[in-house]
């Protein structure tokens, strides 16, 4: 079977298509390397003995996104990764999300349809839920107003692949993953985000090696058990593991309706300072923070309920917060060539 991958240079992304090819699969990354590097399809290689087919291409722009499918006929699936990410970011630049997310998505789409591509399993987010009334938030929790041009680029996708499954032959899988971290245990990839990371993982663990002064805390007065924002943590191998199992229930036709979403999650809430403390522990090292303001677009605690993606999927979690925070240290150090 053949894959597109597209942003399979990415963090996650890049997981996946290790996973992929571990499992047989023949992989062909789209990526514009906007928040990754071509070395990545070599490491890629080191890893799996296979190197991907590779294809620079901007999925915004109509013209080369149907080249691209043009060039690789006989593709039977799509997994979407690429995408602008930054929360941040997406507050103060909010058409730049909107362009890149959504006409990214409408162009692949398209293609897909032309193609008789059957098969689509869309990287969705847990921020498709803004700040939920209950937790842990179910997949039938109410899609409430998003706290973010980011998260609003994911539930106006997902309502997009809600029309297109409808009126095709297409079937989609969404998966709303909740906090990815973590790296490969080779520390060949993982997490490297151009320019100053919007992330919490990857400031910690360049703050624990030298590259930043010191981590800032977004906010210590939310109601949380220390004041610090809670997330559900997973690490990223899990989360690509997930990715080949949703790509075989879409083969295999065991999906119970043309379009399904799953949670992606460890189901549980750790605050940023648990994070921290997690880190120090696993690691052995300190970490200098500093409090500062809440960020706007930041939701105060989410965390996932798990249970339709284990017994649908038989996907679960299977690393705990000190395995990740360890692996991302791991590929700290590997970056810096200790």
């Amino acid at each position: 079977m053949k894959i597109l991958v597209t942003g399979g240079t990415g963090y996650i992304g890049s997981h996946t298509v290790v996973e992929l090819q571990k499992k047989g699969y023949e992989v062909v990354i789209a990526d514009n390397l906007s928040n990754s590097t071509a070395d990545v399809v070599d490491n890629i290689a080191r890893i799996t003995g296979i190197k991907p087919a590779f294809e620079k291409v901007d999925l915004s722009d109509p013209e080369p996104c149907r080249d691209l499918f043009n060039r690789h006929p006989g593709l039977a699936s799509v997994i979407h990764f690429a995408a602008f990410k930054a929360v941040g970011e997406s507050v103060l630049e909010p058409l730049k999300y909107y362009h890149n997310n959504l006409g990214s998505l409408m162009n692949l789409l398209r293609e897909i349809e032309t193609h008789g591509i059957r098969n689509l399993v869309f990287s969705s987010s847990c921020t498709v839920y803004g700040q939920p009334d209950e937790l842990p938030v179910t997949e039938s929790a109410p899609i409430k107003k998003a706290a973010s041009p980011y998260g609003n680029t994911k539930q106006i996708a997902e309502e997009i692949i809600n029309d297109i499954v409808a009126v095709t032959e297409l079937r989609a899988i969404m998966l709303r993953y909740f906090n990815p971290i973590g790296a490969h245990e080779s520390a060949l990839i993982g997490e490297l985000p151009l320019g100053i990371p919007n992330n919490l993982v990857p400031f910690l663990t360049q703050t624990a090696i030298g590259k930043r002064d010191f981590l800032r805390v977004w906010g210590n007065d939310y109601n949380t058990h220390d004041g610090t924002a809670i997330r559900d943590y997973i690490h990223v191998v899990d989360i690509a593991l997930a990715h080949v199992i949703a790509i075989e229930r879409l083969q295999e036709g065991k999906n119970k309706t043309k379009a399904e979403a799953f949670n992606l999650g460890t189901g549980i809430g750790y605050s940023v300072l648990d994070v921290i403390k997690s880190f120090e522990r696993s690691t052995k090292v300190k970490v200098a923070y500093k409090i500062m303001d809440r960020r706007p677009g930041d939701v105060e605690k989410v965390w996932a309920d798990t249970e339709l993606a284990n017994h649908e999927l038989g996907w679960k979690a299977g690393r705990d917060l000190d395995d990740m925070t360890l692996s991302a240290w791991n590929w700290e150090k590997k970056l810096a060539g200790l």
